[in-house]
């Protein structure tokens, strides 16, 4: 959430770079200006009444002293007269607060300085590109083709029992997704990521800590009776482990990892590009989370884009890291990398990871502080990456390994799988 000073200051710059998420902040911003004047006059004319009571309450004393109970009696009617002015003044006070708060959330993170104008993902930005080149045979099948014919990913069993997008691994391809997990978790582990198991189900205060709420509410699924949520990533409770909490100068910075299952309604989604693994209801991620001071949240970030670079390599896989554009960001973030792997069954790439800084916009939320080297509480940087989604990562190995005689396992997996075939 941007702080309300952002907007007293400079409210002009807030609706410029807003604009390069093709965001009209113009309204909103116009909206909260107004709120807050008013907040503040009825806050000042509320101070005012309150002085005026002290001074008549003051002379009810006196009055009776001096046995002018009538005019004692005007002074007290006087006081109960301003207390119930008072106490209106209050309400609307409280009112304009919430609606100032309510319009405050609506506006998106404001971008770095490094995020460039576009539209959408083909105006992003291609920052590196690696692996080895991908060559296949002219029969090279995709992988929901492979996992039916190896007969590990089962997507007809997974309707049956649930809907699409909710897959059944079986077999080798179930040690595979367990392989997977902990080999992301050992390398975050090694790199000094402490590894923590949260909740899957979060309430509506974490919901909203991170920013899916409301923004995402339409893609979250929901469990009505106890107005829980079911977490999208593992970024949810994992970086609310830090909501209402202030870090010492020791405790920061802060590095978790977290493995969960995932789960997106991914409303609006048809077509091509969600065959298979391609895009799911259900799918399980290793994340990482970040706490920083603001001074080296940027040097972070460039550490946690090399990390995932590094464990992509040691799968073997060709990969790029794009920077996105303005209009392809997240509502909350302020700069994200994207990582996407070849698939040269499918001829596209898919992605794999989203790194991201947000700065201050959800430890604003959050109410995440830290003291700095004057005692002084200041907000904290957050930021986060998928270290990796399982779903895509599992769709390129099948693809870019299969050979006649079965599809090969990378040789860092084998000693999680215990196998160093699919066939």
């Amino acid at each position: 959430m941007l702080t309300l000073k952002m907007l007293r200051d400079d409210p002009q710059a807030v609706v410029d770079k807003l604009k390069i998420k093709n965001f009209d902040a113009r309204p909103i911003v116009d909206k909260v200006l107004e709120l807050d004047a008013l907040r503040r006059k009825l806050q000042t004319e509320s101070d005012a009444l309150l002085s005026q009571q002290k001074q008549f309450a003051s002379k009810i004393g006196v009055l009776m002293k001096q046995g002018l109970k009538q005019d004692a009696e005007t002074a007290k009617a006087e006081v109960a007269a301003l207390k119930e002015q008072s106490t209106s003044m209050l309400a609307r006070m409280e009112e304009a607060g919430k609606e100032l708060e309510a319009n405050l959330v609506l506006l998106p993170n404001i971008p770095c300085s490094l995020v460039k104008e576009g539209k959408g993902a083909e105006d992003n930005e291609v920052v590196k590109m690696g692996g080895p080149e991908v060559s296949l045979p002219a029969d090279a099948l995709p992988h929901w083709e492979l996992a039916k014919k190896y007969d590990i990913i089962d997507f007809d069993l997974g309707v049956k029992i649930t809907g699409a997008g909710f897959p059944v691994y079986k077999g080798k391809g179930a040690k595979l997704q367990r392989a997977l997990i902990n080999f992301f978790l050992d390398c975050n582990t090694e790199a000094g990521y402490k590894e923590v198991e949260p909740p899957v189900l979060v309430n509506k205060d974490s919901g909203f800590g991170t920013g899916q709420l409301p923004d995402k509410e339409g893609q979250m699924y929901h469990a009505t009776l106890d107005d829980f949520y079911l977490v999208p990533t593992a970024e949810v409770p994992v970086t609310n482990i830090f909501r209402d909490v202030i870090l010492d100068q020791n405790q920061i910075p802060q590095r978790l990892t977290a493995y969960t299952p995932c789960f997106r309604r991914e409303a609006g989604s048809y077509g091509k590009d969600v065959r298979g693994l391609n895009r799911l209801h259900q799918f399980d991620k290793v994340e990482i989370v970040r706490v920083e001071k603001p001074e080296n949240s940027y040097k972070a970030l460039d550490e946690m884009v090399a990390h995932v670079e590094g464990i992509v390599n040691k799968l073997g896989l060709k990969y790029r890291i794009l920077r996105l554009c303005g209009g392809d960001m997240s509502f909350t973030s302020a700069i994200t990398y994207d990582f996407e792997l070849w698939s040269a069954a499918q001829g596209r790439w898919l992605e794999i990871s989203s790194v991201s800084n947000f700065e201050t916009y959800q430890s604003n939320r959050l109410r995440l502080r830290y003291r700095d080297e004057n005692g002084a509480t200041q907000l904290a940087h957050t930021l986060n990456g998928s270290s990796l989604a399982l779903p895509r990562v599992v769709a390129a190995l099948l693809e870019d390994n299969q050979t006649p005689d079965g599809i090969v396992i990378p040789e860092i997996l084998r000693p999680y799988t215990g196998f160093d075939i699919i066939d």
